[in-house]
């Protein structure tokens, strides 16, 4: 089985080197991951400037640009075969509810979907994340099932961890996700010369936190498995647009 290992934090950071470790006793494993912290990027590409690589000590490639660029380098010219599977993870933190539509992990696994390769984005949820190895050995257990059932061609396993050790998990839960308070996050501030500057501050709490969401299963001890489109069609809308357009035709 070969993989390409992509994350949103950088290659230095704990969560992708354990996950490393874990995946190379099942796999072979490609990492190809920004050269710093890039957090929040989403899915953008980098467009403006040239993109550099460069091969680390541990061997893995180091990226000048996004974690969406990363997957398109890893898979189209970096990697000699196309992968069986595209790992993106371990994210030091959640993502949770909303936090999916800014998360480079997250997009990481979206493109790898797009590009045709099964995939999945894993995060530890947490503060001051330390069990890493729980989340490495639940992508293990997870990646090892979906050897023998594959995942639709539009979806994407978005898998959240407990910061807690792998004994003391309860399970795994099938969620969907939920979402985070509409707050102000933004915190103003000068720079020396006495300009506004703007911060954005922490994450706002849950909202959407019951029963059933990706939220309400890690707050209680369980890892949260969500399936994500790729396609974000809104299908079950057809209907009722269509008459709406129909009238302005008209």
């Amino acid at each position: 089985m070969k993989i390409l290992l992509s994350n949103d934090d950088g290659f230095f950071a704990p969560g992708i080197n354990t996950l490393f470790d874990y995946l190379s006793k099942i796999a072979e494993v490609t990492t190809v991951a920004p050269d710093r912290n890039r957090s929040g990027a989403s899915n953008s590409l980098t467009l403006d400037k040239p993109i550099r690589v460069n091969e680390t000590e541990r061997g893995f490639y180091s990226v000048t640009g996004t974690p969406t660029d990363c997957v398109h380098l890893g898979t189209h010219h970096i990697m000699p075969e196309a992968p069986d599977m595209v790992v993106a993870g371990i994210n030091t933190g959640a993502n949770l509810g909303d936090d999916t539509l800014y998360s480079g992990t997250v997009a990481a696994a979206m493109e790898g979907r797009a590009l045709g390769y099964p995939a999945v984005a894993i995060s530890l949820v947490g503060h001051n994340c330390q069990h890493y190895v729980t989340a490495a050995k639940v992508a293990i257990d997870i990646i090892k099932g979906l050897k023998d059932h594959a995942m639709e061609k539009n979806r994407v396993l978005n898998i959240n961890v407990p910061d807690v050790p792998y004994d003391e998990l309860k399970g795994i839960r099938l969620t969907r996700l939920g979402n985070r308070h509409r707050a102000d996050t933004i915190i103003p501030d000068k720079d020396p010369k006495g300009r506004p500057i703007y911060w954005l501050g922490p994450l706002p709490e849950g909202q959407d936190i019951g029963e059933g969401t990706d939220f309400h299963a890690v707050m209680n001890g369980y890892v949260s498995v969500t399936p994500i489109n790729v396609d974000l069609t809104a299908y079950n809308s057809f209907d009722e647009l269509e008459g709406f357009l129909e009238t302005i035709k008209s």
